[in-house]
């Protein structure tokens, strides 16, 4: 890691509030979202976005229960935590200096999101220039259980340093 990146990461108490701060700060989309660091460890990671009624669905026949979270939510968070897990699992390079880009994102929709959303993904695998990454994505329902609305797999393109 670069004596700058080293630096940076020494001014916060973790490597998750590190990342929060890069997401406040250069992540403009993420951070209208809402979007929070739950957890970070190697080849895996939790971000979070909070219910909130301006990324709802309304439903002009249902008027008797919460509205439903749009689907793009959970896709922008599957996308996201899928490549950040990548850059985790790295192990002898600086992960920021490494980038991703999605090659593939496929998603399923389990049932309606009507709380807060966590993703949490996993590292499938990392090769030379292609990751993959799998991914689940929860909330709350109505009766305050937890229950996955959403899975997804994402590849990514690996691009390191010349």
């Amino acid at each position: 890691m670069t004596d700058d990146r080293q630096a940076f990461f020494e001014a916060f108490d973790d490597i998750e509030s590190g990342i929060q701060h890069l997401i406040d700060e250069n992540q403009e989309f993420l951070s209208w979202l809402g979007t929070t660091v739950e957890n970070v460890d190697r080849g895996t990671m939790t971000l979070a976005i909070p219910y909130d009624e301006k990324l709802t669905n309304t439903r002009p026949d249902v008027t008797d229960r919460r509205a439903d979270l749009h689907g793009g939510v959970a896709a922008t968070l599957i996308d996201t935590v899928g490549g950040f897990a990548l850059q985790t699992a790295l192990e002898d390079e600086d992960p920021f200096e490494v980038s991703m880009a999605t090659i593939n994102l496929n998603i399923n929709y389990l049932r309606p999101a009507t709380g807060d959303l966590e993703a949490t993904a996993n590292v499938v695998r990392l090769g030379g220039s292609v990751g993959v990454s799998e991914i689940t994505v929860e909330s709350t329902t109505p009766d305050g259980e937890t229950k996955a609305v959403a899975t997804g797999q994402g590849a990514y393109r690996v691009f390191r340093p010349e």
